[in-house]
This record gives C-alpha cells, sequence and structure tokens, in this order.
C-alpha cells in the first residue's frame, strides 16, 4: 500500500481541538450579534429622539409666525396724540430758489405779495415739535403719534424717535425738502421719519381716544393736572394745540374745548405744561 503525501502547511487537528475551534467559533457569532442588536437599538433610540426634535420644531413654527407669543410691557398701557393746527409752514420761490418763509428773512418779499409778515412764524412750530420730542413722555415711548398741519391745510405725521434738527436754519431746511420731496428718510435707511400724509387727521386717530382742543379763548378753564387724572387709563389722549401766532383752532372733531391758564400762553409752554402733567399721571421721572 502507497503511503499519501503530506499536504505542506497542512496539519490534522485532533478531535478536541476541533471541538474547542468550533465553541470560539460560536462564542464570536454570539457577540457579534448582541453588538449588532445594540447598535439597532442605539440607532432606533437616535432616529426617535430626531423625530421628537423635528416634531418640537413644527409646533413651535406654528406656534411663531412672527407674532411673540408674551407679549411685551413696553409702551403699554393708553398714550397721547398730538395735532399741531395751522402751523406756518409756506414754501415759496424767493430769487432764485425756493424757502421757508419766515417773518425774518422775508419781510419784503412777504410785503410785495400783500401777506403779513407776522403770521409767518414757522419757529413756533419749530419749537412745539422739540418740546414733544424731548419730553420725557416721548422718551418713555407714551407718545404714539405727532402731527402737523399747516395753514394751507397740508398734514404730516412726524415719528416719535425722529431726531429733529437743533437749530433753526436746519429745521427749515428739512421741513422744505418734507415740502418738496413729500418725506424725509432716515439716515442710511428707506424707513420714513416724516413724511406728508391724507387728510383729514381724524382717519388716524385711535377710536378709544378722546380728543381735547385747547386755547385761551376757550370758556372752560381747568387744572391740567387734575384734567388728565380724571380721564380714563384706558383711553388715549388727542391735545390740539394752534402753531400760529394769531387764530383759533378747529374744533370740528374735538370732544371737548378747554383753557389751562387765564394769560396767553406759547404753544411750546402749554404743550410742557400738558406733557408735565401726564408724566406726573403715568409716573414716569
Amino acid at each position: 500500500m502507497v503511503r499519501p503525501y503530506r499536504v505542506k502547511g497542512f496539519k490534522r487537528k485532533k478531535i478536541g481541538e476541533e471541538v474547542y475551534d468550533k465553541e470560539d467559533k460560536e462564542e464570536e457569532e454570539a457577540e457579534e450579534k448582541e453588538e449588532e442588536e445594540d447598535d439597532k437599538e442605539d440607532t432606533t433610540a437616535v432616529e426617535g429622539e430626531d423625530e421628537e426634535d423635528e416634531r418640537r420644531a413644527g409646533e413651535a413654527a406654528d406656534e411663531l409666525p412672527g407674532i411673540p407669543i408674551v407679549a411685551s410691557n413696553a409702551n403699554s398701557g393708553a398714550g397721547v396724540i398730538f395735532v399741531l393746527e395751522r402751523a406756518s409752514l409756506e414754501v415759496a420761490k424767493v430769487g432764485k430758489t425756493y424757502q421757508l418763509l419766515n417773518s425774518d428773512d422775508h419781510v419784503n418779499f412777504l410785503l410785495k405779495h400783500g401777506k403779513k409778515p407776522a403770521d409767518y412764524r414757522p419757529d413756533i412750530a419749530f419749537q412745539a415739535i422739540l418740546s414733544i420730542l424731548d419730553s420725557r413722555l416721548n422718551k418713555a415711548g407714551r407718545l404714539r403719534a405727532l402731527y402737523v398741519k399747516t395753514e394751507k391745510g397740508v398734514l404730516f405725521e412726524i415719528k416719535p424717535y425722529a431726531r429733529m434738527p437743533r437749530t433753526f436754519k436746519r429745521f427749515s431746511g428739512l421741513i422744505l425738502q418734507l415740502l418738496q420731496k413729500l418725506s424725509v428718510n432716515a439716515s442710511g435707511k428707506r424707513e420714513k421719519l416724516l413724511r406728508v400724509i391724507k387728510n383729514p387727521v381724524t382717519r388716524y386717530l385711535p377710536l378709544n381716544s378722546r380728543k381735547i382742543g385747547l386755547s385761551h379763548s376757550a370758556e372752560r378753564m381747568v387744572r391740567i393736572h387734575d384734567y388728565v387724572n380724571a380721564a380714563n387709563n384706558d383711553v388715549n389722549l388727542v391735545f390740539v394745540v394752534g402753531a400760529m401766532a394769531h387764530g383759533k383752532i378747529n374744533t370740528d372733531y374735538t370732544d371737548d374745548f378747554i383753557s389751562v391758564s387765564g394769560y396767553p400762553l406759547s404753544a411750546a409752554y402749554c404743550l410742557g405744561m400738558i406733557c408735565n402733567a401726564l408724566e406726573q399721571k403715568w409716573n414716569i421721572l
């Protein structure tokens, strides 16, 4: 009998070694199977967490379409609106340029055209606007709007956060630009801080407002502090004040017509009294 040749590199295993190899292989397969199950569970958990996060994000997006959930307390409650009537703000071509007419610089021009220089007082509106915008009332956010109506019937709005020029010359240039271009934008922005709007002013006043006209010639005289303290806290107060040198304001749309002093007062001083009374009423320091 011929003895078979042994294959090089091949070693016959004993029966005990084959048993041990088989057990090790089974253990390795079991461990691999457990690891795969753990990975699968982790993946499922992560996917579940991702789905939950997406669901919550979707709910949050539905709840916040640009409207805050909790309303801010800033500027809450009633506020005040000022309307300056019959402001002497008129533009004319003097020489080769257009200018805002005033009694100091254009006396000869006004007399030549049969007009009274004493009636052209844009400085009254300038001082009145500054007294309103510089008040603590405005800085506290209680000023809702400021409207100015000229003697010619042009109505324009000034935003409460607009910073007006501090000199009359620059103010004249600003009003000249407004009346010619119908609006004045913020520096470097497209937002309109001053803009000409359509009449009447009542279309811009809130429904829950009390419109009060002021004049030295009014029959009813009141203490302004007592008057504003008696007003309902939920009602917006609209004060209509004349910004002219002489005459009366239009009282067709006012609910009340009062006087705050036995002496004739300037528009700026009268507005200062109103602002001071409202600051005390709303505890603005």
